[in-house]
């Protein structure tokens, strides 16, 4: 078993080069373009549908993208901008109560109005916009610049949800269509041991320290929940080389692990006794096969790739059900601060999870990409966090209650938008997103 020590890594900056606004203006164009070319595979019918509560249709993703631009920056710092159409913040604002009331979000689906060609206008209308916010020299360490660039990094999110939320679309079609074609290929065989890595433990830091009211675009960014920066107590402990795989779970499966109250929190009990869970999500039996529903339609499982489409709750209870547990979220940052940003990101084009590219050497795999990492960890405020004023505050700050918090990225997630602090969160039951875990167990208690 290797065993690592403790390190810290400080928030790393992009790479220097041209004016950082022009950079930034560069960045924030291929970043509009990039959510389109997603789109793209679609017909209108595939982006006006919603499958889910949780996910929305692909034509309200185009427009809440560019309702985020208009509401939060152009109006407030464009002299003089339109508003496009002021029915639009009642569409597609989807939860700022600061910014007004808006279509409730289990009903996105009805929107059949606006058609995606005016949707399409929309985003043209705001492009246009923000071109004409750059030409009036914007300052590059300004409110305006840094909301310039949270809404960049909220377009990144969405372009991961576009993707999640299509998959949860098409997985409820009975003709079960495919998002892109699968290019040939062989299955994997099955996954390599899993092997423990342990740390001593210690005070560790945790978080970015960006600072908002220090702003600038060639600082780097964090959003304000990886906020302020921190210790944090650790007690020595072990953590899996690399995500639970397919082939592991179907051993969860087989050995009854659905079926038994033992491995399972009172809230995830009840919960898969409703809902009927006997697998993850998108998973199909066919006789003594078991397929999956994925972007490329409905495919062979691949025993050694990262599981994926799990609950919480599920997670929980296979970390259980092997003796182990799932780390903290302190844990696995501080883990993930050793090791390099890349992996099987949205720009390695997958869209899928995938087995380990690297044979084990000592250090844990697979940290960035394939798939988001469950942690034991609730989603709360560090010590000394502050809510940004106005609307905006509204972003991650009203979540920070029964949510559990998620690392590391998936095989949608665009690799700039990662980093080793940056926390996702989702409610225990939810399990639509590309979702998946990894064990940890202490170490000498």
């Amino acid at each position: 078993m290797a065993t690592r020590p403790m390190a810290r890594t400080d928030f790393a900056s992009p790479p220097h080069g041209e004016p950082p606004l022009e950079t930034f203006r560069a960045r924030l164009a291929a970043t509009r373009a990039r959510t389109l070319a997603l789109a793209a595979p679609l017909g209108p019918e595939d982006m006006a549908a919603q499958a889910i509560e949780e996910a929305s249709p692909t034509k309200w993703h185009l427009a809440h993208t560019s309702w985020f631009f208009e509401n939060f920056v152009l109006t407030r710092f464009l002299p003089g901008y339109r508003l496009f159409d002021p029915a639009f913040a009642y569409c597609f604002n989807s939860y700022y109560e600061g910014a007004g009331s808006r279509q409730p979000r289990p009903q996105r689906g009805l929107l059949s109005q606006p058609t995606l060609e005016r949707v399409m206008a929309y985003r043209r209308h705001v492009e246009a916009a923000l071109e004409r916010l750059f030409d009036l020299g914007l300052a590059p360490q300004s409110e305006a610049a840094r909301l310039l660039e949270l809404g960049l990094q909220h377009e990144q999110q969405h372009q991961e949800l576009i993707l999640s939320d299509i998959l949860a679309l098409f997985a409820a079609n009975p003709l079960r269509p495919a998002y892109r074609a699968a290019p040939p290929r062989a299955l994997c065989g099955l996954p390599e041991p899993l092997r423990w890595i342990g740390y001593a433990g210690g005070i560790v830091r945790i978080g970015s320290d960006a600072d908002d009211e220090h702003f600038a675009f060639d600082r780097g960014f964090a959003f304000d929940n990886e906020t302020p920066r921190h210790d944090a107590l650790i007690h020595p402990f072990e953590i899996a080389d690399r995500p639970v795989t397919n082939a592991e779970w179907l051993e969860f499966i087989e050995d009854g692990g659905y079926g038994d109250p033992a491995f399972w929190l009172f809230d995830g009990w009840e919960t898969i006794q409703r809902e009927g869970w006997e697998a993850p999500a998108y998973w199909e039996r066919r006789g003594d096969l078991w397929l999956a529903m994925t972007l490329e339609g409905l495919r062979p499982l691949e025993p050694a790739a990262p599981v994926v489409h799990v609950s919480f709750y599920e997670a929980d209870a296979f970390a259980r059900w092997a003796g182990a547990r799932l780390p903290s979220e302190f844990e696995w940052e501080t883990v993930a601060q050793q090791e390099p940003i890349a992996g099987n990101l949205l720009e390695n084009d997958a869209l899928r999870p995938l087995p380990p590219s690297e044979n084990f050497q000592g250090h844990a795999r697979q940290l960035f990409g394939d798939v988001w990492e469950w942690t034991g960890g609730a989603y709360l405020p560090y010590p000394g966090y502050r809510r940004p004023a106005g609307a905006i505050g509204e972003y991650n700050a009203k979540f920070m209650c029964d949510q559990h918090v998620l690392r590391g990225g998936g095989c949608a997630t665009p690799q700039s938008h990662i980093r080793a602090s940056y926390r996702n969160f989702l409610h225990a039951r939810q399990r639509w997103l590309f979702a998946g875990l990894r064990l940890a167990r202490d170490v000498g208690r």
